[in-house]
């Protein structure tokens, strides 16, 4: 019997084992995937924690309610990944495979930025972790006078646009709690603006402006002063903080870079159109673990994840794999007070206005900031847990499509 290994049972994984598994004759193949816990989290949930939007537990369903039959979940650390022998170790055992998908995610690395580890727990906080953002959640309740700090350490990091999210949720949450006039914000940056992309940079820069919350643009952290609560630049800038919000270097898993098989960051080199591994024979990568210049986010995964399976069944097959994933991506910001701005890009074409998912009917609304976002954001984790997770259609095509969207100035970057 073949064996297909899947690694890493987050968004990625999942989504590949369950649309797998119905195109592969169970006779003839043995699918199956390790991850270190039980637990799933919809991590775009952490964001709303600290907050008392949600609640962490509102994040966390066990990992086999959304394994499909005919797949072996296998809760073990990884220890090692050997694509030469086509072999994976574990703590607990090891697994041989024909062909194998790497889904192992990223992780946050407060070690890499000196001084930061010193402070964290304490004025340093992160919502990057499910411990962090209820951590952060106790303090913001007691926040109410002084300056607060987020800052971006480098990109690449997990969902671009959840710093913005953050902000402009502090904004609201401070507002509601009458604490907002004691209170500055500031978003410290190593971008040239509010985001990678210049049209919807500036209309959320915009944005920030008429919240009163300050931007710090192209500030390429170097340390932390955790006592003098201060962080300082490469070269020599510094921005003082009573409390800072961290989002520090994002790499790839841990095991990845132990087994010296990805980028100096720990992630997969990956066919930016294909998702196969560029270095390695009969492996694909898909979500966070990728290096493809996109975003690191849900929906980007659950985009990979109809190519990667193509590919997959179509090598099989004995053909080649097609080039057709273009960096898609969609996102929701949510700009407070029960508002949220839709953006939807790729590789070469930056966020436009117009509707969404349907040209012409939405009923979501491109590049604009309106109430039914927000309700289609926070309807989006129902959506994910019985939706996306378990292989159902959705209206969202693998490809950027331009249908309904406005064309504008230079907007093909």
């Amino acid at each position: 019997m073949k064996k297909l290994l899947i690694l890493g049972a987050g968004a990625g994984g999942v989504m590949v084992a369950t649309k797998i598994r119905k195109k592969l004759d169970p006779k003839e193949w043995q699918i199956t995937i390790i991850d270190r816990t039980w637990q799933h989290h919809y991590q775009a949930g952490w964001l709303f924690v600290p907050f008392e939007i949600y609640d962490i537990n509102d994040c966390i369903k066990p990992q086999m309610d959304f394994i499909p039959k005919g797949v072996e979940f296998v809760q073990d650390e990884i220890t090692n990944i050997d694509p030469e022998t086509k072999k994976v170790t574990t703590k607990n055992g090891s697994y041989d495979y024909d062909w194998i998908v790497v889904g192992t995610g990223c992780r946050v690395a407060p070690e890499e930025i000196e001084g930061m580890e010193e402070g964290w727990g304490k004025n340093i906080q992160t919502f990057y972790t499910p411990e962090g953002a209820v951590d952060l959640q106790k303090k913001l309740k007691h926040f109410e006078k002084g300056k607060l700090v987020l800052n971006i350490a480098e990109m690449p990091i997990k969902c671009p646009v959840a710093p913005l999210e953050f902000v402009f949720l502090a904004d609201w949450f401070f507002m509601i709690n009458d604490v907002r006039c004691n209170i500055e914000i500031e978003l410290v940056t190593p971008l040239a603006g509010a985001f990678t992309k210049p049209v919807a940079a500036e209309i959320l820069g915009k944005l920030c402006e008429e919240k009163n919350i300050k931007i710090t643009p192209n500030f390429e952290i170097g340390s932390v002063d955790h006592e003098r609560k201060v962080i300082e630049s490469h070269k020599g800038e510094e921005v003082d903080y009573d409390l800072l919000v961290s989002i520090p270097p994002n790499f790839g898993s841990k095991v990845i870079e132990d087994c010296e098989i990805g980028d100096v960051m720990g992630y997969m080199e990956t066919d930016h159109h294909t998702l196969k591994s560029t270095k390695y024979e009969n492996m694909y990568i898909i979500g966070d673990a990728t290096n493809v210049p996109t975003s690191k986010a849900g929906s980007v995964a659950h985009y990979e994840a109809d190519i990667v399976v193509e590919n997959l069944v179509r090598e099989i097959e004995g053909l080649a794999p097609r080039p057709d994933f273009d960096g898609h991506s969609t996102c929701f910001i949510v700009s407070g007070y029960e508002k949220a701005i839709l953006i939807d890009f790729n590789y070469k074409i930056e966020p436009l206005p117009g509707k969404y998912p349907f040209p012409g009917v939405g009923p979501m609304s491109l590049l604009e900031e309106t109430y039914l976002n927000y309700w289609g954001k926070m309807m989006f984790k129902w959506v994910y847990f019985n939706q996306m997770l378990k292989g159902k259609e959705l209206p969202l095509e693998p490809q950027m499509f331009m249908a309904g969207k406005k064309r504008m100035g230079a907007c093909s970057l």
